[in-house]
């Protein structure tokens, strides 16, 4: 048996059958978040998950032992039996990542310490020495970085195209990466989505890169994609095209700015290359985080209806304000094309938004040292209001030219609506704007 035969899975303890319907009804994500993945009879009866802090898993006995060893080198069809070591998974991250699977509708998700370990270790998986990544831009400037600078080192180069491209645009990009790869005697090994873009809220066309991917370099070269903005409520990529979803969960999963974690989640022939390095070199979720990440999964719904809710009222005062030159909010595009990959590819507007003001650096400094409620931080999806100044922040390390490209501008700043009083951040954003 071949490495890639191995299957490196570890099947479960034998829980009792999973309920998902009910008289042919599939039940919601909302529903399932409550139980799916977990057997309180596994837990001594516990009607929540206990958190499992141990680094290693006993044998109940020696063959036990040998024949989990056995389907993990592959001397064995069949794969892994049980756990086996905290390094490749354990049972709070397993009923994370089962119900991470259920949001997406996806056959299988792992689980990171961070969005950006998701990303890194997704990318290693699948480039080699001289290939080549596909990117959508503007992406979030470490996810950016990591392709330009780091895998760079290793002989991997990237071509991009901007978010909002059409199919021609996008044909003539992946026709020129595949040259690009002869030369280099790679692949064109990914195409990296993010949509909507970071911080610009520019969308991309998953069903054109899809038909193009297809057309180009057929469907062996996995089509992944950000979804942090968006998901997993409002954005479901996997029934529009991509292969991989990829999130912080950090943002609108964890929800409470009180953790750092990422994962994706696909189909189980994508996730096992990434599943295998993972084991290699760690990177998993801890099960303290998982833990919380599963509590926060019962209320996602809840708390990003409440942010959405919120984000199109304050919104709507911000648009007709004489101060503000405009919105970077999907509610509110005024694009064609734009529209029309929103009305295909998106179920909600989001509550995180670019705000443009009249003036620049001088005159987003000032409002943004004026709020009251809002803080100023990085990050987004809490349930608290954040705002932040993405040039001289986040993307301060983009090249000033790339920044321009991008729609980065010096008046920009970006907001993530929490949940609070919607009428007590728009007199937050109204006081805000009268010092600037």
């Amino acid at each position: 048996m071949s490495d890639h035969d191995i299957d490196p899975t570890s099947p479960r303890m034998a829980p009792k059958p999973e309920v998902t319907k009910i008289n042919g009804r599939e039940l919601k994500p909302s529903t399932l978040m409550m139980g799916h993945g977990f057997d309180p009879v596994l837990s001594e009866g516990s009607l929540k998950a206990p958190i499992f802090l141990t680094s290693t898993f006993a044998f109940p006995s020696a063959a036990d032992g040998k024949r989990h060893f056995e389907g993990i080198t592959g001397k064995r069809p069949g794969g892994a039996d049980g756990l086996v070591y905290s390094r490749f998974n354990a049972p709070n991250q397993e009923i994370l990542e089962d119900r991470l699977s259920v949001w997406d509708g996806a056959e299988d998700a792992l689980s990171f310490s961070s969005g950006m370990t998701a990303i890194c270790v997704l990318m290693l998986a699948y480039a080699s020495q001289n290939d080549v990544i596909v990117h959508s831009g503007p992406l979030y400037a470490a996810s950016e970085g990591f392709v330009a600078k780091i895998l760079a080192k290793f002989g991997v180069t990237y071509v991009d195209f901007p978010a909002g491209a059409t199919r021609e645009q996008i044909d003539a990009v992946l026709e020129k990466a595949r040259k690009q790869a002869d030369e280099q005697g790679g692949k064109v090994c990914m195409v990296y989505l993010e949509s909507p873009g970071n911080p610009t809220n520019a969308l991309v066309d998953i069903e054109s890169v899809r038909d193009a991917r297809n057309a180009a370099l057929g469907e062996d070269c996995p089509i992944a994609i950000d979804n942090t903005f968006l998901g997993p409520l409002w954005q479901r990529p996997l029934e529009h095209g991509a292969d991989i979803v990829v999130y912080s969960l950090t943002k609108y999963v964890g929800g409470h700015s009180d953790l750092v974690a990422g994962s994706i989640a696909g189909a189980k022939k994508w996730m096992d290359p990434v599943r295998m390095l993972r084991n290699t070199m760690g990177g998993i979720c801890d099960p303290n985080t998982a833990w919380m990440l599963c509590r926060s999964l019962e209320t996602v719904e809840l708390r990003m209806s409440r942010a959405g809710e919120n984000a199109a009222k304050v919104c709507d005062f911000l648009s007709k304000h004489p101060k503000v030159e405009g919105l970077g909010y999907l509610g509110m595009i005024k694009d064609a094309r734009q529209q029309d990959i929103y009305d295909r590819h998106c179920l909600g507007a989001g509550s995180t938004f670019s705000l443009l003001l009249k003036g620049g650096e001088a005159e987003c400094f000032r409002f943004l040292d004026s709020l009251k409620i809002a803080k100023l931080a990085v990050s987004l999806g809490g349930t608290e209001t954040l705002a932040s100044h993405p040039a001289s922040m986040t993307h301060l390390s983009v090249a000033e030219g790339r920044r321009a490209e991008l729609g980065i501008s010096d008046n920009l700043v970006r907001i993530s609506i929490g949940i609070e009083d919607a009428d007590d951040l728009i007199a937050d954003f109204e006081q805000a704007l009268e010092a600037v």
